[in-house]
């Protein structure tokens, strides 16, 4: 069976489609370079890109052209009579590449199971479509890529961790994983403290570090977090973090309502209830059992007066969390 001459790769998990047309261009050989085009399919023409993949190989047995959008270009909604054409054309030159022909469409995101080209290349013999889809759970696909593809272990807690920060974006998530990876070093599973050191979630740990410290009535230590935070990111005069605690007593009320209302103070029950990654709704449920609902309405209300404050310039940033920290670890 002779090999594909026109591929479609498809969908969000850009990572294992990279990987993939990194290993083409690998097969390609020395003379690779010679003998491989990229296109941005937003700007080269369907003519453009036929041409340079029919195009003889120099000293090479195969030719390989990569377009990158070039389908949702052309098919997309406004494209008019022109994508029309153009979709025609390369449904039509499809068929007739040449054997030494690699043609490879790329596309960030899952096409249609209508869209005309991808219906054509599904039918053609020569014809190779894969569809790259977005993994469901992104803590499992962060442990299983640590395990697979980098020998590493990673606590679920860490994995979960790094999930709550980068907002269903693998290519974020790779590179979290990645950096964590050289600075454990084999040596040992990486941990939620790893990830605390390394990646963007630092504020995110503080904020849950801070209230920890203020419902066991550590000022001192509420304090120094505050400070660090501020030294941490000096061009957040305050707003940053005040804005933080604003959305952290807010969550905390939502939970401990929810939790009063019979509806589960499990990590999950929360997670649902109020559309929070996992990890984050288990630190939420911990902490919202530290406060009743009159004292979470009460700081809310005091950081309402706060933020009104520093808003017409009455206080500072700075100062007004220092009074913030220091009245509610008395309380």
């Amino acid at each position: 069976m002779s090999a594909p001459t026109c591929y479609i790769f498809h969908g969000e998990d850009i990572i294992k489609r990279d990987e993939e047309l990194h290993k083409m261009r690998a097969a390609m050989g020395e003379d690779g370079d010679l003998n491989r085009s990229e296109f941005d399919g937003a700007v080269a023409t369907v003519p453009e890109i036929v041409s340079a993949v029919k195009v003889l190989p120099f000293l090479a047995e195969k030719r390989l052209v990569i377009a990158r959008g070039l389908l949702s270009h052309i098919t997309r909604r406004g494209a008019g009579n022109a994508g029309k054409k153009a979709a025609d054309r390369l449904i039509a030159e499809m068929p007739n590449l040449p054997a030494y022909a690699r043609l490879v469409l790329v596309e960030d995101a899952s096409l249609r199971a209508s869209n005309r080209v991808l219906k054509a290349a599904n039918k053609l013999p020569s014809g190779y479509v894969r569809h790259f889809t977005k993994p469901k759970d992104l803590t499992n696909w962060i442990i299983a890529r640590a395990r697979d593809d980098y020998a590493q272990a990673i606590t679920p807690a860490a994995a979960s961790a790094i999930a709550s920060i980068v907002n269903q974006d693998l290519l974020r998530a790779e590179n979290e994983l990645h950096k964590l990876v050289c600075y454990v070093d084999g040596e040992r599973p990486i941990d939620e403290r790893d990830v605390a050191a390394l990646c963007p979630y630092v504020p995110e740990a503080d904020i849950f570090k801070l209230v920890d410290a203020l419902a066991q009535g550590h000022g001192e230590q509420a304090l120094r977090l505050v400070h660090q935070s501020l030294h941490d990111d000096p061009r957040d005069p305050g707003f940053r973090l005040f804005a933080m605690f604003v959305r952290q007593f807010r969550l905390l009320l939502m939970t401990r309502d929810h939790i009063d209302s019979g509806g589960g103070a499990g990590r999950d029950a929360v997670a649902k209830a109020l559309g929070a990654h996992p990890f984050v709704a288990g630190k939420l449920a911990v902490q919202a059992r530290r406060y009743d609902i009159r004292q979470l309405e009460t700081i809310l209300k005091r950081l309402q007066r706060y933020d009104q404050d520093m808003k017409t310039g009455r206080i500072e940033p700075r100062l007004a969390l220092d009074m913030l920290v220091t009245s509610l670890a008395r309380q």
